[in-house]
């Protein structure tokens, strides 16, 4: 049985880390080496960080802060925002990610997918996905519409559909990250990713909403999630990686173990 895995998200802003309510009223929480640091020595099994204002500002990332993570930890990590091109990817690969995110660049140019995957294969490339509920099914039939730029803009394209023609293109893996239920910490949104993980034949991540080992357990039954991320609820100190995986390990949930 594949063991799940668990993921801490460091959302990144002005070289800090900050956790929000639907990328709202954000909290500066701390030095993004330092946490991955801490996280990797607690065991979690991979990292993602967002420069969640990158795209927006229309800017790159910032490669001194992936060189310094690459230093501190020994597990695959991904990152994502000011992403902009193949050339942007080559360079966050080179500074020590494993894999690279994609997000709204992937929507406004969906080609990128399959050049990235072409040049550095479909594990390197991962497309992130922020998915809003929504009312129109003729407009959206999933009944969820993807989002861009950190949840400001609509595109009017099915949540489904696009998973569905990005995993054609050559994407390897697809963080589906609720907008309703970001930053809430009352759980993930099952149903969504549930539809996601049930009709593409890559891994899928579930994101947005994690608060307790429950929620985890209830993604990782009801909604067949690959992995999950977490970033409050650790942030917080509310819970550790140790306690979070021992609690899963009591509830019959395959995980590794590292510590």
């Amino acid at each position: 049985m594949l063991t799940r895995r668990i993921i801490p998200c460091l959302d990144i802003h002005d070289k800090v880390v900050t956790k929000g309510v639907k990328f709202q009223n954000n909290v500066e929480m701390g030095d993004p080496v330092e946490l991955a640091a801490k996280y990797y020595e607690e065991g979690c099994d991979e990292l993602v960080f967002y420069d969640i204002t990158a795209s927006a500002e229309r800017r790159p990332i910032d490669i001194e802060m992936v060189q310094e993570v690459a230093k501190a930890v020994r597990i695959p990590f991904a990152v994502g925002g000011g992403i902009s091109n193949l050339a942007d990817m080559e360079r966050v690969l080179l500074a020590g990610a494993e894999k690279v995110s994609v997000n709204s660049l992937a929507v406004r140019n969906p080609d990128i997918i399959a050049q990235g995957a072409k040049a550095f294969g479909n594990q390197c490339i991962v497309l992130g996905m922020d998915p809003l509920a929504v009312e129109d099914r003729v407009k959206c039939p999933s009944g969820y519409e993807i989002t861009v730029r950190g949840f400001r803009e609509h595109t009017g394209m099915d949540a489904l559909e696009w998973a569905r023609r990005a995993v054609d293109l050559g994407v390897g893996e697809i963080v589906v990250n609720s907008v309703d239920a970001d930053g809430t910490r009352e759980g993930f949104e099952i149903g969504l990713t549930g539809m996601i993980a049930d009709n593409v034949g890559v891994p899928v991540v579930a994101s947005g909403g994690a608060g307790n080992p429950q929620h985890l357990a209830d993604v990782f039954n009801e909604a067949h999630a690959d992995a999950a991320i977490i970033a409050g609820m650790i942030h917080s100190g509310d819970y550790t990686i140790p306690q979070i995986k021992e609690a899963l390990i009591e509830v019959g949930i395959p995980i590794r173990q590292r510590w």
